[in-house]
């Protein structure tokens, strides 16, 4: 047989009987297969629902689900409570996605804060649903990454924020200074529906499959208890919300490679390069004209605005220029709430012991420290890790409680017994006694390194040695 084939058993997939046939030329196949025959069937855009049905798909769909977790939807049931329901209704799952009478139940609405203090509204699907969605998007990715433009970057295999910001630096090295950091308003909640089916149905000819999407679009939302209907958008949090506005977002990018323009796009995030800022706000006015008419979405005029490059916030980065190259650094909102989070973390109320509260750390740190690692900031977190030992020597000191224990714990750590005596009963606040000599002398830097506490800059520099 020619061509690629994928082995499927017919069991699940009622179909009329056929015989074995020559493979067609250029066309795709897979295989139905029992015991007494086989049958090729071609494999196009308008037999999708088999393939996306295939055991080798639904099995690598079932994998995903069970690695990602997640939490339950309406109807309670958890990733592990999966198995045994597919065991028991998979024929019956098969069959009403086949002839297309599978109904996909609403999601749930979970909202999470956001740093302006405004919420971030999540939809969380069924694990069923959750699986079904993951087996559509393993088939049509493949078929629109074809289509994608190459800067677009966001959701897409072998492509993170860190390519993007690689591409955005080239860009600026061209001589492209100014800016238009692009803002869609409320993206996901926003799309229209019949705009994104309409661009479905140029590549996908198989109608189930369409409608399936569809369905899914208009499954509607339950908000504390109550029925919502979902007239657009694709709710965050389902597997095909991202391919999805990837799809309905590449007639942007189509649109601004017609006309020329250079710029990079991570999901909704999109920054399109000028040469001039004359330039940069024609592009401005022009290209909210096309969003807003063609694609039918929002642009917040509010956030989207003409700039030159130092001063755009770009995936929690910045831009600035050196001896004539572009270079990054860390937002001073990503320092600021980096911050937050160490304070948090370092808080001498919050009931840690001495373990939690490395672990906590450098899971916090490393994680960090893995994100931003493009930006040159070795002065930055030299500075910060003086400022984080001293908060780190707080805590240790609220630990030690009583005088006794510190004039103790002060004497073990190689201070002379009147010194030990003298702080161990001061009256100064923990905050004070954090920056004084003896708690440099005792609780050095190298014993706050060889207990396990994390180093900042030692992390960072990790990513230089490798």
């Amino acid at each position: 047989m020619k061509g690629r084939k994928q082995k499927i058993s017919r069991d699940n997939y009622p179909r009329e009987n056929r015989s074995a046939t020559e493979g067609i030329a250029g066309v795709q196949t897979f295989m139905w297969i029992t015991k007494d025959n086989v049958a090729e069937v071609p494999f196009d855009r308008e037999r999708l629902m088999e393939f996306i049905l295939s055991p080798t798909n639904l099995n690598a769909a079932y994998k995903s689900v069970m690695r990602n977790k997640g939490c339950c939807g309406i109807d309670k049931m958890t990733c592990d409570e999966m198995k045994t329901w597919l065991l028991a209704h998979n024929d019956k799952l098969i069959r009403s996605l086949m002839d297309g009478t599978y109904r996909p139940k609403p999601v749930l609405r979970v909202e999470i804060p956001k740093d302006n203090n405004k919420t971030r509204k999540l939809g969380i699907p069924t694990v069923i649903d959750r699986l079904i969605q993951q087996a559509v998007n393993q088939v049509l990715t493949p078929t629109y990454e074809r289509q994608f433009s190459r800067t677009s970057y966001g959701f897409r295999p072998h492509r993170s924020c860190h390519t993007a910001l690689r591409e955005a630096q080239r860009i600026i090295d061209g001589g492209y200074k100014y800016v238009v950091d692009l803002d869609l308003e409320c993206f996901f909640d926003t799309v229209c529906h019949s705009r994104l089916v309409e661009i479905l149905g140029r590549t996908i000819k198989d109608g189930r499959v369409i409608s399936l999407i569809h369905k899914y679009l208009n499954a509607g939302i339950i908000t504390n208890g109550l029925f919502e209907p979902s007239e657009q958008g694709t709710p965050q949090g389902s597997p095909l919300s991202p391919l999805l506005g990837n799809i309905m977002l590449n007639e942007l990018d189509k649109e601004l490679e017609r006309r020329g323009h250079p710029f990079v796009r991570y999901a909704d995030d999109a920054l399109i390069f000028c040469k001039t800022k004359r330039a940069a706000a024609r592009v401005k006015d022009s290209i909210t004209e096309f969003i807003e008419r063609r694609l039918h979405l929002k642009v917040n005029n509010e956030k989207t605005v003409v700039s030159y490059v130092s001063r755009v916030k770009y995936l929690g980065y910045s831009f600035y220029i050196s001896k004539g190259k572009s270079r990054l650094s860390v937002h001073s909102k990503s320092k600021a709430k980096m911050k937050s989070v160490l304070k948090t973390l370092t808080s001498r109320s919050n009931g840690w012991g001495y373990e939690r509260r490395k672990t906590e750390l450098q899971t916090f740190i490393r994680g960090w420290i893995n994100y931003y690692h493009l930006a040159d900031m070795k002065t930055y977190l030299e500075r910060l890790d003086e400022w984080l030992r001293r908060r780190i020597r707080m805590c240790i000191w609220k630990l030690w409680k009583l005088p006794r224990t510190r004039i103790a714990n002060l004497i073990k750590c190689g201070i002379d017994k009147y010194h030990a005596y003298m702080w161990g009963n001061t009256r100064k606040g923990y905050w004070s006694v954090a920056d004084s000599p003896i708690m440099h002398r005792s609780v050095t830097n190298q014993r706050l390194k060889k207990a396990g506490y994390p180093c900042m800059l030692d992390t960072y520099l990790e990513w230089y040695r490798k």
